[in-house]
């Protein structure tokens, strides 16, 4: 049977966009590396406590002296297993992975929330980006970008961008019918119907998008460590190779530690869905 040779279908267009375009891979890398660089210098300014009294009066806003007692512990307790470096290493690869999958994947809910056809293509794209394993996409990356952050980044944006465009999508297709007939019976604009109904009714399940972002970019801190992104990956991945258990956990529990101040504090920004009082229960 002839076989179809996909993969090097795939390796020849990769030789020619390097070949073609290789200077424009080049200067893009030199420009996110030095915003990447910028945002953690901006970080390391801050002094440890000082960012902990950020971090903890930020919990207490959004919710409560519970997570401001466990977020300040937790973070005391990396900063005591000398990982803060690593912490702010790994803070800036999230968040700067986050911020870019929010940035691309919210227009595109919103776009395939809108427009059915353009929703039919984007679904097999999410669902290859998704079931791929992700150290694919460590491959591309690395040949067009290199070692470091810059690559790490941009896998890790395409593997946690499919939960805030399906999620999006989800929350704008469910906002209540009557609701948008309403909306157009009084004459509102698509972009009106869009920023005063569909979006704020929509908003707690598109902020549940972000939380499972958020929680996607880090789960490939590790994976992201392995073509030289630093962070608690870096010692996971040296405590593997050097069969030292107490590095690695160390390194696993700070990844834990992060995980559950950003789950807990982007939870925190979740608008309640309002309760709708029934007139004939009213206290009187």
């Amino acid at each position: 049977m002839y076989r179809i040779p996909l993969g090097q279908f795939i390796s020849n267009g990769v030789d020619w966009l390097l070949k073609r375009y290789g200077h424009f891979f080049d200067a893009f890398s030199v420009g996110v590396n030095a915003f990447i660089h910028a945002f953690k210098d901006g970080l390391n300014v801050l002094p440890w406590w000082l960012f902990i009294l950020i971090v903890g009066t930020l919990a207490w806003r959004v919710k409560g002296w519970r997570l401001t007692v466990g977020s300040t512990l937790g973070l005391l307790l990396i900063y005591n297993m000398q990982l803060w470096p690593a912490f702010i290493d790994t803070l800036v690869l999230v968040l700067i992975s986050a911020l870019v999958s929010i940035i691309i994947g919210l227009p595109l809910g919103i776009i395939a929330a809108r427009n059915h056809r353009f929703q039919r293509l984007m679904y097999p794209v999410l669902d290859f980006m998704q079931t791929m394993p992700s150290f694919v996409y460590l491959i591309p990356a690395l040949m067009f970008f290199g070692l470091g952050t810059v690559p790490a980044v941009l896998a890790t944006v395409v593997f946690a961008m499919p939960p805030v465009i399906r999620l999006t999508n989800l929350g704008i297709t469910q906002v209540p019918v009557d609701l948008v007939e309403v909306g157009e019976a009084f004459g509102s604009t698509p972009s009106q119907l869009l920023w005063k109904i569909q979006l704020p009714l929509a908003m707690p399940t598109i902020m549940a998008g972000i939380n499972q972002t958020m929680m996607l970019s880090l789960s490939m801190v590790v994976i992201a460590a392995m073509i030289g992104s630093g962070g608690f990956g870096q010692g996971v991945l040296a405590g593997i190779a050097q069969m030292d258990i107490g590095k690695g956990f160390e390194n696993g529990l700070a990844v834990v530690i992060l995980a559950m101040i950003l789950d807990r504090l982007s939870q925190g920004f979740i608008p309640a869905r309002r309760k709708v009082r029934n007139p004939d229960k009213r206290g009187g």
